[in-house]
């Protein structure tokens, strides 16, 4: 059987978040991809356990999906740039494939957009994303042997 894709979801801010994980399992499921989906926290979890699963070689690739939307405080920025270099840093070091589909919006507004409402699903976009690369690494892991 073919290793499955992760989709790791953060809990906070749920209800955006429960429709980017729609969107991603409906493009692996249309492509006849098996995947799994883990909820974390939130966002700022993400890269650790994007780290645990791509070192445990069980996964394809790694799609992140979540949504960080700005307040009043800089706990935004804080919470999307670590999230965003983390899962970076995860997949420079593994070689796996962590798509990041985690939503940095100014509004719930324009997140619940983004997440399927009016603008597309950035979810959906990130399970295409992961399928691609994963198509890109296999065939730059082959060029190398």
């Amino acid at each position: 059987m073919d290793q499955p894709y992760l989709i790791l979801a953060a809990r906070f801010n749920e209800l955006v978040t429960r429709s980017l994980v729609m969107g991603a399992e409906d493009v692996f499921q249309r492509q006849g991809a098996p995947c799994q989906l883990e909820w974390v926290p939130g966002a700022f979890e993400l890269p650790v356990a994007a780290a645990v699963a791509a070192r445990s070689g069980a996964y394809r690739s790694i799609v992140c999906l979540g949504a960080v939307i700005k307040g009043d405080t800089p706990h935004f920025d804080m919470v999307a740039g670590q999230a965003a270099s983390g899962l970076m840093k995860v997949s420079i070091d593994t070689g796996v494939a962590v798509i990041f589909g985690v939503l940095t919006t100014n509004t719930v507004e324009e997140a619940l957009n983004r997440s399927g409402l009016k603008l597309g699903n950035k979810g959906a976009e990130a399970a295409q994303t992961a399928l691609e690369m994963t198509g890109v690494l296999s065939r730059l892991q082959r060029d190398q042997r």
